[in-house]
């Protein structure tokens, strides 16, 4: 199985980022690469679209929010992968009340593609996807 994890402090609050990044449904509200979600089965289930037109379909699995996290699972999607399961967590910054470390990381196994060619996309995906995050709050 592999693994990625990205991390990345950003100029807000760890409440103010969970504020905007703890929902399931909230993904358009920071991440480009995901302009519609549509919440199904009671908000468990999400439907992704990116820009393209491509589908993607992810379960909750686990949420907790005193300690600002969730996981979820991919359903559907059009990455070379099985087993995906992803964590995207917010901390606190000791010292430092206006700035929060948000960390994405993800474990699945690769299906018609490399190891390092599915952990690359992966720690692009994260990566991109935090510093759309950094931009949004520092605006």
């Amino acid at each position: 199985m592999a693994s990625t994890s990205v991390s990345r402090v950003v100029p807000a609050s760890p409440d103010e980022v969970w504020s905007l990044i703890g929902g399931f449904g909230s993904l358009p509200d920071w991440l480009p690469y995901i302009p519609e979600s549509t919440l199904l089965e009671g908000g468990r289930v999400r439907r992704l679209k990116n820009p393209e037109g491509e589908v993607i379909i992810e379960r909750l699995v686990g949420f907790n929010e005193t300690e600002r996290h969730y996981s979820y699972a991919i359903l559907q999607a059009p990455f070379p992968v099985n087993g995906y399961v992803s964590t995207l967590r917010v901390h606190a910054v000791p010292g430092q009340e206006n700035a929060a470390e948000v960390q994405w990381s993800g474990r699945f196994d690769p299906d018609d593609a490399t190891e390092n060619e599915v952990t690359d996309l992966f720690t692009g995906i994260y990566r991109d996807g935090l510093d759309a995050l950094h931009e949004t709050l520092a605006a």
